[in-house]
């Protein structure tokens, strides 16, 4: 049996995991990651499906554990090449399918609901299952069912005995596998570094309530449109303190209309208003949702804090709740968000000043008591970056499992498990895949250098005019710079530049025929003349043009 990590492993997003036995292949996960500083212009990053590409006829179906964007948010974009089954519980079912309708992605079909306690078969697999808790309803751990022996994998989970729907980890059944005897546990690495236990969902839900209660105007929550169970929450504060709801954000409102449609959101007739009737209640009468707890650009909270949004203004009385922590890579613009928002003269909370999120990931203590129930024979962690992973491993080390029984793996790697025991085989493709616009792929690496070196140094274009004939310069070449130097300060370096371009016209004589061999001499004397003044390195682009 081989594991291969394709996404996930190393990295906070973007999770995939495949399990293949024979010609039987199962797909965990299929998440898309935020780009990070380094990925400017990029939308999102997905996995790298090279290896399943060359095996589409063993795919047996892809198995959800939640329906976070980490978790489900490439599918749009991998479905229509895999053209593989989906299976998952109703809420992420309800997800998965606003998503696909999002992106004209007509594969519905392909979505199979089940719930916790259910077994399919995928080829030579068995997967059951089981219900665990998370920052969003739904969630499930797998227990897998292989030729090999039984695999648990726990999905990102967190031991909440008393989450906001009621509804806790199974750990007896977990306690019932782990007795039976399991192969490999394949655990959530992403809050390993934390001591203790993680804080309950239901503490969320008493500083909400708290704040919104004093609030003396309206109250602004902004949380991921995928938090349903936080949702639930400001719904329930909003109820016991005389607040109508409205909505801001396409996500979060279709997100909110499927949950309540399912069941999930449960809200008083009347209770959600159209936000274009907010102005028509008194400030204290107001509880508004929306998106852009991440500060991204194009979301409701920002353009709100910018004064761009068409129907919410900030006013001096509004309290702002933001109720979640930000990703890694998106510190200083949420930061940015909230001076904004302070500078309008609003009220803002948010995770360093009060108790307004927890996180939903396993801290040390529960990732022992799973070790402990599981008693797994190998351990390979799963789901966060190198260090998670490998002080994880090393958790799972203290806790009994064998040294040599542990495998720290990173994206691509080909880990085989047999009689004869595990090691690791081999390496698949398993780069990112960039999201650009509505281009998937197109971009790599060496483009996003050049954006970078366009971010850093600025680009200079240099219009060489040459005579057809002769190959002389017909006149002194035009030089234009962006983001260099200053149009009015850096005139005498610009100047000296074309000086120094007309010599070099001058010492040589050149032809036409060498247009190739023109071009690499401007970029190559420019580029060496520009480091030697600023030490700095534009981007320089010689265009010819011969008359």
């Amino acid at each position: 049996m081989r594991l291969i990590p394709l996404g996930g492993l190393g990295e906070i997003g973007k999770n995939m995991m495949v399990i293949e036995y024979g010609d039987d292949i199962m797909i965990i996960d299929c998440g898309l990651m935020f780009p990070e500083e380094d990925m400017p212009g990029i939308d999102l990053v997905i996995p790298d499906i090279s290896y399943l590409l060359e095996r589409k006829d063993k795919i047996r179906g892809i198995v959800i554990t939640h329906g976070h964007e980490d978790h489900i948010g490439a599918l749009p974009y991998i479905l229509p090449q895999l053209d593989a089954p989906i299976y998952c519980a109703p809420l992420p079912h309800g997800l998965i399918t606003v998503k696909l309708k999002e992106a004209r992605v007509h594969a519905s079909n392909k979505v199979h609901e089940t719930k916790a306690g259910d077994v399919i078969k995928l080829g030579v697999f068995s997967v059951e299952f089981v219900a665990m808790c998370h920052s969003i309803p739904d969630a499930a751990g797998l227990i897998i069912r292989t030729p090999v022996g039984t695999i648990v994998h726990s999905g990102d989970f967190k031991l909440d005995y008393t989450p906001v729907d009621g509804k806790t980890c199974d750990l007896s059944r977990l306690a019932q596998i782990g007795s039976e005897g399991v192969l490999l546990l394949l655990a959530d690495s992403t809050h390993v570094e934390i001591p203790g236990y993680t804080p309950s969902e239901k503490v969320v839900g008493e500083t909400i309530s708290a704040v919104m209660s004093n609030a003396p105007g309206r109250v602004i929550v902004t949380t991921f449109a995928s938090l349903v169970a936080r949702i639930q929450q400001v719904m329930d504060a909003a109820v016991k303190y005389n607040r109508r709801i409205f909505i801001a954000g396409r996500s979060m409102s279709e997100i909110v209309k499927m949950a309540l449609r399912l069941g999930y959101l449960k809200a008083p007739d009347g209770l959600i208003g159209e936000l274009s009737e907010m102005n028509r209640l008194p400030p204290n009468r107001v509880a508004l949702i929306t998106t852009g707890s991440q500060g991204e650009p194009t979301s409701a909270l920002v353009r709100i804090a910018n004064g761009e949004h068409r129907e919410v203004q900030i006013k001096k009385d509004d309290t702002i709740i933001i109720s979640a922590s930000p990703i890694p890579g998106n510190e200083s613009v949420v930061s940015k968000t909230i001076d904004s928002l302070f500078k309008l003269g609003a009220q803002v909370f948010y995770d360093r000043v009060a108790k307004v999120h927890v996180h939903g990931h396993a801290s040390q203590e529960e990732l022992r008591l799973l070790q402990s129930l599981i008693r797994p024979q190998y351990f390979v962690p799963v789901h966060g970056e190198y260090r998670h992973l490998k002080l994880h491993s090393q958790l799972a080390e203290q806790m009994g499992v064998a040294k040599e029984n542990i495998f720290t793996l990173e994206d691509g790697d080909i880990l085989e498990l047999s009689p004869q025991g595990g090691k690791i085989v081999g390496h698949a493709p398993a780069s990112n895949v960039y999201v650009d616009g509505i281009s998937v792929g197109d971009i790599n690496g060496v483009v996003l250098r050049n954006r970078k070196m366009l971010a850093q140094d600025g680009i200079v274009v240099a219009i060489v005019t040459l005579d057809a004939e002769s190959g002389h310069l017909v006149v002194r070449p035009d030089i234009v710079s962006r983001g260099f130097v200053d149009p009015d300060t850096g005139k005498a370096l610009i100047e000296s530049s074309r000086d120094l371009v007309v010599k070099m016209f001058d010492t040589e004589t050149q032809y036409v025929a060498d247009s190739a061999v023109i071009s690499n001499k401007v970029r190559d004397l420019l580029a060496k003349y520009y480091y030697e003044k600023t030490r700095r390195r534009p981007m320089v682009l010689p265009v010819l043009v011969t008359v």
